[in-house]
């Protein structure tokens, strides 16, 4: 009888234990979830800046590519205009196929040119931390594109958004939110099929996107010759850059 007692008494402390933690972790929401988060990454981001010559807080810019499943994280350089790729990140989960998000359930990754502001960013996600790429943007309702919701995120599922490990989704939230807290008003999210290169390019002739692409590339190729992010606009449906 005492050792039931003993054994019971064993496993109410350890459901209290087990309760006080789940409180403890749905507490951690909010701008309490993202400061967390920063403070375990943001000395490894430090010292990693510092060797790259690069500033924690400084603007930021991202380039995705679908095919390779890369999410690229380029930081302006110090008293300059330029871009430096400061880290390479592996996408861990991502649905659907090469060729633009077109409607509302397609499962697919949006292609294009996006920019997210702070009102953007969301400590609350229900997967981890994530920041609304702006889908469907003035390109795509211009073509008449459905969807909502499509971000960059942790917990590495995904339907039709670019899934990272929750690890690799603190550090790309911390250097955004440090971005905008040092007066960055949005960064650019820059997505394409794949790196659009010429002979990547010739390799897709075939495709029904080839056109579409073609006019990513231009942006692309912008981008590759000065590192430093064009501006971005719409005009008789098509990308136009400056």
């Amino acid at each position: 009888m005492k050792a039931a007692l003993l054994a019971v008494a064993v496993l109410g402390t350890v459901a209290i234990v087990i309760l006080a933690g789940q409180r403890a972790s749905a507490k951690e929401s909010g701008p309490a979830r993202a400061k967390a988060a920063a403070d375990r990454v943001r000395p490894l981001l430090t010292r990693d800046l510092t060797k790259a010559g690069l500033s924690f807080g400084s603007p930021v810019f991202i380039r995705i590519f679908k095919e390779e499943r890369h999410l690229e994280l380029w930081m302006q350089q110090p008293g300059k205009q330029t871009y430096k790729l400061f880290r390479t990140y592996h996408i861990a989960a991502m649905s659907g196929s090469l060729g633009p998000k077109l409607a509302e359930g397609d499962r697919q990754a949006p292609e294009g040119f996006y920019f997210v502001p702070r009102s953007r960013m969301n400590p609350n996600s229900n997967f981890h931390l994530s920041f609304n790429l702006g889908y469907p943007n003035g390109f795509d309702r211009a073509h008449q594109r459905t969807g909502s919701a499509l971000m960059v995120h942790g917990n590495k599922v995904s339907i039709g958004c670019f899934a990272m490990t929750d690890p690799k989704i603190e550090e790309i939230y911390t250097l955004c939110d440090a971005a905008h807290n040092n007066g960055q008003d949005y960064f650019r999210v820059h997505s394409f099929p794949f790196r659009m290169t010429a002979n990547r390019m010739a390799q897709a002739k075939e495709s029904k996107w080839h056109s579409f692409w073609q006019n990513l590339q231009q942006g692309y190729d912008l981008f590759e010759k000065s590192t430093i992010p064009p501006n971005t606009t719409v005009q008789n449906k098509r990308y136009t850059f400056q």
